[in-house]
């Protein structure tokens, strides 16, 4: 399993960084160590199974992991109190965050910390390297099945473990409908949360391992997304869905395979684990409420806490960054902008400081009501946008920026806004919201096709909601103007 927290809560924080990691967590530095080492195998694994390479995310588009004291903490966070989550996820372009407690479980059928960090990983793997138009039950389905992931002590990992933590719905349900689960991609007839996540798994599991009917999954899928219809998809793959549905049911009850991938294909780059500064170090609970803001719903209080706390550390740049990020999600411009400038000063070349400059810009250029007062503040956050690409050129948020400022002005954003708009998209593609801003332009340049494959995944999505519906309703859009071409 993933390395324990120490037995003390008193641990500092501390910061692990690694290929596709950054690490908030109160444990010791080795145990620090070990945990991302651990986590960079397990996305090697996925790779290594997957046939896929070891492309570099880049600094910016790596995900941000913040380990807390428990559960309570976790389920707050999430907005969900007293639900008793043990972490969740939250997708966005060079922000991309996940939430995990590290409460232990009380028996070993629980749905542990270390299996929802797993399993909302593999939503962000799957999303980064190949998304597409996924049933709601693989979706979920894949994700389990990697959530269960072993690790050995000799550096191995097995992958395709039983799903204790889904045993009951699995024993408890006789007759699940394995027919509609197929044939209704996007659970619109509301299968239920036990069933589907259960199911989900064992179906994917046993379609993985059983050799005869190798490759039939995939062929399911990619008929999915050739637009074939769901069922008739299904029965093209499969054949009989109800005497698929009885051999899934046996096996539950048989000995199950899992992969073996060895220690000598877990090869990993190097983890740095630095001791934050005193004033960053209490910063973070509130770096943490500031990186899940939506913009929204402002929440003073964070702005109130990054106050108080910058007050005892004037001088620090990192307090003073997250100083402005606090700002920003409460909505104050005035101050964001400001806690910019000042760790501007210090480091000209900072692009979260140049990036809350122009996010300032752009919404006082969406709140102005006089043309020229709209142009000036584009041009500005034009202005901090490109800075910010010449320091990072793979850093998506500056490529989003510019773009929004010719939109914020009121104007149509050159072929170069768009383009770079394209490249941000394929550094962070888990994006939803970058992925519909995307989808606008390709429908306002006539290329339906694109718009199709971008919009696709979001709405088949189970976790779609407004993004969802504004993806469906564009595409729907495009069917009534070609009626001929299908979704």
């Amino acid at each position: 399993m993933l390395s324990p927290a120490p037995a003390s809560a008193a641990e500092p924080w501390r910061v692990a960084s690694s290929a596709n990691f950054v690490i908030y967590a109160q444990y010791t530095p080795e145990a620090l160590r070990n945990y991302a080492a651990q986590l960079e195998r397990f996305d090697k694994a996925m790779r290594v199974l997957r046939r896929l390479p070891d492309t570099p995310v880049g600094k910016a588009n790596r995900l941000t992991i913040f380990i807390v004291q428990n559960n309570e903490t976790a389920a707050k966070l999430a907005g969900e109190p007293g639900s008793g989550i043990a972490g969740f996820y939250r997708s966005r372009a060079g922000a991309s965050i996940a939430v995990s407690s590290r409460e232990k479980a009380e028996h070993w059928s629980d749905l542990t910390p270390q299996v929802v960090l797993l399993h909302e990983y593999t939503h962000h793997f799957m999303l980064r390297r190949f998304p597409g138009a996924y049933p709601t039950w693989f979706v979920e389905g894949f994700a389990e099945f990697y959530s269960t992931a072993r690790f050995q002590a000799d550096g191995g990992m097995e992958i395709g473990a039983p799903a204790n933590h889904r045993a009951y719905e699995i024993a408890v349900i006789k007759d699940p409908d394995l027919p509609r689960m197929l044939a209704d991609p996007d659970n619109s007839q509301g299968v239920g949360v036990m069933e589907l996540y259960g199911f989900g798994w064992l179906l994917t599991h046993y379609l993985t391992f059983n050799d005869a009917r190798k490759g039939q999954l995939a062929t399911y899928l990619d008929a999915i997304n050739r637009g074939q219809p769901p069922r008739e998809a299904a029965v093209k793959a499969f054949g009989n869905l109800k005497q698929l549905q009885r051999e899934m049911m046996a096996y539950r009850t048989k000995p199950m395979k899992n992969a073996r991938i060895s220690p000598e294909e877990l090869s990993i780059g190097p983890i740095d684990v630095r001791d934050p500064t005193p004033g960053e170090a209490a910063m973070i609970p509130t770096l943490i409420r500031a990186r899940l803001a939506t913009g929204k719903k402002h929440d003073r209080d964070i702005a109130s806490d990054a106050r108080r706390i910058a007050a005892q550390w004037p001088e620090d740049v990192q307090v003073l960054g997250t100083l402005g990020e606090a700002e920003l999600a409460s909505g104050n411009m005035d101050e964001a902008g400001v806690a910019a400038d000042r760790v501007l000063v210090s480091d000209g070349t900072s692009i979260d400081a140049l990036m809350i400059k122009a996010e300032v810009a752009l919404r006082r250029a969406s709140a102005s009501t006089g043309k020229d007062d709209k142009v000036r503040f584009a041009k500005e956050a034009r202005r901090f946008a490109l800075s910010a690409n010449r320091i990072d050129p793979d850093h998506p948020v500056p490529l989003i920026l510019f773009y929004r400022s010719f939109t914020a002005a009121g104007e149509t954003p050159t072929p170069n806004a768009a383009t770079g708009l394209m490249r941000a998209h394929l550094l962070a593609p888990e994006d939803a919201d970058l992925r519909l801003m995307l989808a606008r332009q390709l429908f306002a340049d006539q290329k339906p096709d694109q718009v199709r494959l971008l919009l696709t995944p979001i709405a088949h999505s189970p976790h779609g909601g407004d993004q969802r519906t504004e993806a469906l309703a564009l595409l729907a859009k495009l069917t009534a103007a070609s009626p001929d071409k299908s979704e």
